[in-house]
């Protein structure tokens, strides 16, 4: 083993851990995840063993402690609810040795026979049923494992969900566990109408099955296809002595219960099982990554316990990414809405994980270089954990001689201005902003979105009404008459209506939305929302300064700095000005504003910890009171409100700066003869 310095090993393992919760909040929270599973699992084992060798940096707040992500906020219109039985996450195995290392603990802990449990991984969202006298009472999804959102309103939408059970000897009250998920032929079949539609297709089908499980109309999520597959019973006094007695009873009463399970007898029998369906996955019509083995027997179960993230009883093998070799047609090179180019490679079709792939991003220039890829030129790409498709490395042995190097666009594809390189992020960008089609059309599209303004117009009325003359800047959206469209290809008088209907509609969209809609560079949906509830309203947010931005939650040097340079854009500051004209909100509605006291008037405050209230509750309660939080201690914060479990580097922060460190006990005093 390398030795490595504990200066090295500490930041290393600040780094980690850094990352693998940006990585969690992709994956949990937007339900976009950025690398594979396994990717992910590879920076986890480096950061568990980086704390074992180096105990003295341990900390309660490790992403190697937790299950799924602490930023897994509830989901809006869902309430959260504490799972009776925490929603724990499966240990990971990649190869035989490490399956045969987890038998070697299993049998020094059970001391007599025992068997496997050997099961398909479904690649989709957990959820939690709960049963009382044979009906169902109640659907929890996983969340951050303690909590989880109760989407029972969805789940009844969900026709492999029996609502009452039929059968014998079914327990008064139970939890049965599985696997919502979306096969790839419903996947197919919502991409076509969302692309359709001008919106962006989900990138596989299990950010497909997650989204559409946490939709706010239970009719939507009836059309989205999904199944549901379940795999493990919980209650008090079960009548069964293993897994497999359970889960055959479950099927009895009425449950989907997969059929590709088998019981083996020893770890030659789990790993014949695990090459058969690494090789037959591919005929499966839904997506699966792994193998989850169990541990048959329940008292050895018991036996074996919990570690503070998983069973000891149960791992997961998960599969290598699959990989398909095709020919590179073309690179095409394309204008995002911010000015983004990004280079694209034309695939031959080849089938892959489910899907036909057709396209790959190559990201940008210097991914380009790395690969050294060329038109002609045979490519390996992969879908790890069904991510979207990427090119891994080209096959150099089958390469021509005369293949040339392609040469990356000196100007804009589009509009022909001289691109700039963005030295932060490796891209190059053309700075045509108001004058290139590509980056102009993109902005409406943005505007018009569900998430944004929610106005009834896709990508092809856009693109319509653009070459038309009708629309250049958003403002021009609002200034549409019905004589305008009425005539043009496909629009009539139903058509126009509904379209200005939404667009007068959209005049009440709140102000965090409106602020999202503007596509601001690195400013997402979520960032919106909590710049809009900082700051209140568009004037303040433009006066902020730097610094002022800096203290705000999850807030960066490149967001800061994308902010200040929008609102230094005169055009910028134009457009919002005719845009208000028209009456779209840019400030938080008064109700939205809840002001009880001033008590906490000026005071900056972070807040660390858990309490007996949520943090965003804590929040809320310190902006009633006037108070403001931000995300770091500084020498201008006033309080560090700290909770069970408050990070260590805060705290001693907040020492070092003479910050005064408070309880919740601390802050309820303060504002008492307001809350009591």
């Amino acid at each position: 083993m390398a030795k490595i310095s504990k200066s090295f090993a500490k930041e290393r393992i600040a780094q980690l851990r850094r990352e693998i919760e940006e990585h969690n909040h992709s994956y949990y929270v937007l339900a976009t995840p950025v690398i594979s599973d396994f990717e992910y699992d590879m920076l986890m084992l480096e950061l568990q063993g980086l704390e074992a060798r180096f105990p003295e940096f341990a900390s309660h707040d490790s992403p190697s402690l937790k299950v799924g992500s602490d930023l897994a906020d509830p989901s809006e219109g869902f309430t959260q609810v504490e799972h009776r039985y925490p929603m724990l996450s499966l240990s990971n195995s990649y190869n035989e040795g490490e399956l045969y290392d987890f038998h070697q603990r299993v049998a020094n802990v059970a001391g007599e026979p025992f068997t496997y449990s050997c099961e398909l991984k479904f690649d989709g969202t957990a959820i939690c049923l709960i049963y009382k006298e044979g009906k169902l009472v109640q659907a929890i999804t996983r969340g951050d494992g303690i909590k989880g959102d109760d989407v029972s309103r969805n789940i009844v939408s969900i026709e492999s969900i029996p609502h009452i059970l039929q059968g014998d000897n079914i327990p008064e009250e139970f939890e049965i566990r599985g696997e919502i998920f979306m096969p790839y032929e419903a996947f197919e079949r919502l991409n076509e109408e969302r692309t359709a539609a001008g919106e962006a297709p989900f990138a596989n089908p299990r950010n497909a099955a997650s989204g559409s499980l946490k939709l706010l109309n239970p009719s939507l999520v009836k059309e989205r296809g999904l199944d549901c597959i379940l795999y493990h019973l919980l209650g008090e006094d079960l009548p069964f002595s293993t897994h497999s007695e359970a889960i055959k009873a479950a099927a009895s009463w009425g449950f989907h219960i997969s059929e590709k399970s088998i019981e083996a007898k020893d770890m030659e029998e789990v790993i014949g099982y695990v090459k058969e369906w690494e090789e037959r996955r591919k005929e499966l019509p839904y997506a699966t990554d792994g193998i989850v083995i169990k541990v048959n027997q329940l008292d050895i179960q018991r036996q074996l316990g919990y570690t503070a993230k998983s069973p000891r009883w149960a791992t997961a093998f998960k599969f290598k990414p699959e990989q398909a070799l095709t020919e590179v047609l073309s690179i095409d090179y394309q204008v995002g809405r911010t000015g983004a180019i990004t280079p694209v490679a034309n695939l031959e079709p080849v089938p892959l994980s489910g899907t036909t792939v057709r396209r790959a991003s190559l990201h940008n220039l210097d991914q380009m270089e790395l690969l050294d890829i060329r038109v002609g030129d045979l490519v390996y790409v992969e879908k790890g954990g069904e991510i979207i498709p990427k090119i891994t490395g080209v096959e150099f042995s089958k390469r021509h001689a005369d293949l040339p190097k392609p040469i990356f666009p000196t100007n804009c594809p589009d509009c022909g201005t001289p691109l700039e390189r963005d030295p932060d992020q490796a891209r190059h960008y053309c700075p045509n902003r108001d004058g290139c089609p590509t980056q102009i059309k993109g902005r409406f599209i943005h505007f018009v979105s569900r998430k944004a303004m929610d106005i009834l117009a896709g990508e092809a009325t856009i693109s319509l009404f653009y070459d038309k003359g009708l629309i250049h800047t958003l403002p021009d959206l609002y200034r549409l008459k019905a004589e305008d469209i009425l005539g043009l290809e496909g629009w009539q008088q139903k058509s126009v209506d509904n379209l200005l209907t939404s667009i007068e509609q959209s005049k009440q969209v709140p102000f965090e939305r409106v602020l999202y809609a503007l596509g601001i560079r690195h400013i997402g949906e979520a960032t919106a929302r909590v710049a809009a509830s900082t700051f209140g309203s568009i004037d303040r947010l433009a006066a902020a300064s730097k610094e002022d931005l800096l203290q705000v939650d999850d807030f960066g040097e490149i967001m800061a700095e994308s902010l200040i340079s929008y609102f230094a854009d005169e055009a910028n500051r134009l457009t919002i000005e005719e845009l208000r004209s028209f009456g779209l909100q840019f400030a938080l509605a008064k109700e939205e504003k809840v002001v009880l006291s001033d008590r906490l008037k000026g005071a900056t405050i972070v807040v660390s910890g858990n309490f007996s209230i949520s943090r965003e509750e804590i929040k809320a309660l310190i902006a009633a009171h006037g108070g403001k939080c931000v995300s770091s201690v500084s020498g201008k914060t006033a309080y560090l409100l700290s909770g069970e479990k408050s990070g260590p580097e805060k705290l001693r922060r907040a020492e070092k700066l003479g910050t005064k460190v408070i309880t919740e006990e601390d802050l309820l005093k303060m504002i008492e003869e307001e809350v009591s």
